[in-house]
């Protein structure tokens, strides 16, 4: 069992591995959408400029399909952002992971990892440093939240009475129901990212047990992966969108 490179710092844990993993991912979303822009063209378009277009339409599909486009468009960009980061992040993981073996006390910038603060001599321990960060529930409960925030924030800028309303509807005494229906949607959020990568990474470590026979099955697992990264995060993506008009789009609009 692998353990994490968690430090406190002033009584605050802090996971290295999640930390450095949520920069990595950061920096690889933000170099690939600057080197799509660094040469636009209408009428000689690059390749990597050509795959931009493409996922901000596709983007556009998903928050049209959620809400009208109209109302949607400012959410394009946060639609976009989430996917991509979503994405990049689930797949970080895939091609390998980094595992020190310590035997000892080791420290982070000056404060120990608690992993390997009481380890007696002779003992070992492993630490992970490098993994999808989505395989990790701090960062998706972290996603789910600022969607959770957001949305309610815009339902109450947005959409006035009929925000509160909502919770009474279809009768009064639904409001414990309605309000337990509103808080289960960031919890729904970060469980099925967080299982789904987890799940795929702790699959990946099994097979590779088995040693030289695990070349084939890896290859068309870490294939499948890819894939189920893709589909989670169009399915953050798009929860995210319908969430919002939820609360931001009143029923009678709607129609």
């Amino acid at each position: 069992m692998h353990e994490m490179p968690k430090i406190f710092v002033g009584g605050i844990p802090i996971d290295i591995s999640a930390v450095l993993m949520l920069l990595i991912s950061c920096t690889v979303v933000f170099v690939l959408v600057m080197l799509s822009v660094r040469k636009l063209s209408v009428e000689n378009p690059s390749k990597l400029q050509n795959f931009m277009e493409w996922v901000v339409e596709f983007v556009e599909g998903v928050v049209s399909s959620a809400m009208d486009l109209k109302k949607g468009k400012p959410y394009i960009s946060l639609g976009l952002t989430l996917i991509l980061f979503i994405f990049v992040s689930n797949l970080l993981g895939l091609p390998f992971s980094v595992v020190t073996e310590a035997h000892g006390p080791v420290t982070v910038f000056g404060h120990v990892i608690e992993a390997t603060r009481n380890l007696a001599h002779g003992d070992h321990v492993e630490i992970l440093w490098y993994k999808s960060p989505t395989a990790d529930i701090n960062i998706t409960a972290g996603l789910a939240i600022i969607v959770f925030i957001l949305m309610n924030f815009l339902g109450i800028k947005l959409n006035g009475k009929h925000y509160f309303k909502h919770y009474i509807e279809p009768f009064p005494i639904f409001l414990p129901l309605n309000i337990i229906e509103n808080l289960a949607k960031p919890v729904a959020l970060a469980i099925r990212l967080f299982a789904n990568i987890f799940a795929g990474e702790v699959l990946i470590t099994v097979i590779l047990k088995l040693g030289i026979l695990s070349i084939p099955f890896l290859a068309v697992w870490q294939g499948f992966s890819i894939f189920v990264g893709a589909l989670q995060a169009f399915i953050f993506t798009i929860l995210t969108m319908v969430y919002i008009a939820q609360m931001t789009i009143h029923e009678e609009e709607a129609h």
